[in-house]
């Protein structure tokens, strides 16, 4: 059956047209867009991009903050038959919007015939527009650049998309509706929608060709693992070039005729992260999206919301929490037993302390859905307990991205979840044969949600799609539960020197979550003797601590008293500590270097989904690493690390 993207926006209008669609904040409140409003907007910039003369089968790419005209903005390039090429607005080196803006041109084959040249016609929020500014003169296919706002000036080739807009509405009076919609309704299942740029944690970016189909697919699977409806709100705060918020921010509202808020813009991207708490008590969603760093964020606020309250509060909600904990469990797949009994104390505790808590996240909220990596499992407890579960689930750009996911029906901490339906999956060896039940192995999927493959690169898309199979280069299992548990990066493993492998994500996420003076830490062992940690210190608790035991850095004494508690603080997962049965010790860091830059998107060693890029970081630090397996390195006091302090 045809069902392309187009398709799913026509049918929602027609079953949907007054409900809510969008919802933003550009003044003091949020104002909505209907869904019939929204088509309106969106025939008239679709007729404006055809009347500037895109065709079919051409590339354009949108760099934008989330917003109204985002999403309208990519709609409208389907209606007049392009392909978007989503940015993030976090690409700041001009080298990385070159790689992607003349990667993405449209002279490329596909499988019937070869893509017409892009005329470079190319959305842009203001915001932006400098960046755009600095390196036209470097794009000679780039024709237009179509400005979100109003501006004083507009360059050469720039022109307001409002301007555009009138184009499209003479356009529309000048040709019949169906000589229009004639683009848009020959568009198929298998044409390309979108060429969306991986952020590369172990290589260089990668366009992946997503089809109309395959978005369309992982809508159906995705609401095979949770029930939305009409009345649904949510705030979109991951990035919408994100291929999640893609998929579940918006495509997946807009299938249930439920409504998508996004954060409203300040004038630097600060400013806009410091609307997100205010625009949730405004919007009062029922999910959000969210990702490691974020839970983080919020979990650190809640608690120092607490703290401002006084000890006897923090003994209260500290005891609290424990106690609902206990009573959730880590699932809701088996009877809670003598549990039951702490219920009306969970209650109790509910009523007085964490729904005041989860009155600042609007009151509505059902649940986080958590994506962009592993999340810890005692983040996840936390969240339990007040009430706002955030439930881990599993994709990636490649799945377009939804693969599996807990949710408030069935949920067990420390898995992935169920399986979407319809999909195939498999748990391969590095030979590629399957492995039985509880082995673990190379997560590997089929189903319409799989790529259509890399743009302009053969090679990859033949070593990643084979025979319609997905090689996700991602480790987990399949439990007897029916349920996936996912490890980490095939390709991160760490690797002991008698070649037993290990992945290391999991156990860098606790020794971030359980250490006060770690802040980030890369786990290594290629083929070694032991593992080793490059560790980026938290500087305002590490000098906490020294300061505490009368000490400064300034010193030789109290740089090697901040050594001694980071290395006291990774013992608490040997033997003898406090989280001892966590992880097998043979691949706890032996020891460690500090460094003294963090991990940053700035220096490219983490990318845009917040993910450590190991690679650059392993090429960054090559030298400290060997310096770690020489007998002095070895040892935490050493040069290199009282330099670092």
């Amino acid at each position: 059956m045809k069902m392309t993207l187009v398709d799913l926006f026509e049918q929602s209008v027609k079953q949907f047209p007054n409900n809510t669609f969008l919802l933003e904040k550009t003044d003091k409140v949020f104002e909505p867009t209907t869904y019939i409003e929204v088509k309106n907007k969106v025939y008239q910039l679709g007729a404006g991009l055809q009347a500037l003369g895109v065709k079919k089968g051409e590339t354009m790419a949108l760099l934008s903050e989330g917003r109204n005209m985002w999403v309208i903005g990519e709609l409208s390039m389907f209606y007049a038959g392009a392909i978007n090429v989503p940015l993030s607005i976090k690409l700041e080196e001009s080298n990385d919007l070159l790689f992607r803006l003349k990667h993405a041109d449209g002279r490329f084959p596909t499988r019937a015939a070869r893509l017409r040249p892009a005329p470079g016609a190319l959305p842009v929020s203001k915001q932006q527009l400098k960046k755009i500014r600095l390196i036209k003169d470097q794009l000679p296919l780039l024709k237009t650049i179509i400005v979100f706002d109003k501006i004083d000036q507009y360059e050469e080739k720039e022109i307001y998309v409002g301007d555009v807009m009138e184009n499209g509405k003479q356009f529309l009076a000048d040709h019949t509706l169906e000589e229009f919609l004639a683009v848009a309704n020959s568009i198929q299942n298998d044409d390309y929608a979108t060429i969306t740029y991986t952020s590369g944690t172990t290589a260089d970016p990668k366009g992946v060709i997503l089809t109309h189909r395959n978005y369309t697919a992982n809508v159906e699977q995705a609401l095979t693992l949770v029930y939305i409806d009409q009345t649904w709100r949510t705030l979109i705060i991951l990035p919408l070039d994100h291929c999640f918020a893609h998929v579940v921010g918006f495509y997946i509202m807009m299938s249930k005729g439920a409504t998508a808020a996004t954060v409203q813009v300040g004038r630097t991207p600060m400013e806009t992260l410091k609307n997100i708490p205010l625009n949730i008590r405004e919007v009062k969603p029922n999910f959000i999206l969210s990702v490691p760093s974020l839970a983080k964020t919020f979990r650190k606020n809640i608690e120092q919301g607490i703290r401002a309250k006084g000890e006897k509060t923090v003994k209260l909600f500290n005891f609290a929490l424990k106690t609902a904990q206990k009573y959730y469990g880590d699932n809701n797949t088996e009877s809670k037993g003598m549990r039951i009994f702490l219920k009306p104390l969970v209650a109790l505790f509910d009523k007085i302390l964490f729904s005041k808590v989860r009155e600042n996240f609007g009151g509505q909220l059902r649940f986080f859905i958590g994506g962009g990596a592993l999340l810890d499992k005692e983040m996840q407890q936390f969240y339990m307990a007040i009430g706002m579960p955030m439930f881990q689930g599993y994709g990636l750009s490649e799945a377009t991205p939804v693969i599996s996911s807990n949710g408030p029906d069935l949920y067990k901490l420390g898995s992935s979840g169920k399986l979407v339906k319809p999909i195939e999956l498999k748990i391969c060896d590095p030979d590629g044969n399957e492995l039985p039940t509880g082995e673990q192995g190379e997560i590997v999927v089929k189903g319409e949600n799989v790529m259509a493959g890399y743009w302009k690169n053969p090679e990859s898309t033949a070593d990643t799609v084979r025979n319609g199979y997905l090689y996700t280069g991602d480790l987990g299992y399949m439990g007897k539960d029916g349920l996936l548990y996912v490890l980490g990066r095939f390709k991160s493993l760490l690797i002991s020197s008698d070649g037993e492998k290990y992945s290391p994500e999991g156990i860098e996420e606790a020794l971030v979550g359980y250490s006060a003076c770690i802040d980030q830490v890369m786990l290594y062992n290629n083929q070694s003797a032991y593992t080793t940690a490059l560790i980026v210190p938290n500087k305002e608790r590490m000098n906490a601590f020294v300061k505490s035991v009368g000490l400064t850095l300034d010193t030789q004494e109290g740089k090697e008293a901040a050594l001694k508690e980071i290395e006291r603080e990774i013992s608490e997962f040997k033997k003898g500590g406090q989280y001892s049965t966590m992880f097998p010790e043979r691949w706890l860091p032996s020891t460690f270097a500090v460094l003294k830059e963090p991990f940053t998107e700035q220096n490219q060693m983490i990318n845009s989904t917040m993910k450590m890029v190991r690679g650059k970081i392993e090429k960054a630090y090559a030298a400290r690493i060997d310096y770690m397996y020489t007998a002095e390195g070895k040892k935490i006091f050493n040069e290199e690390n009282f330099k670092s302090l």
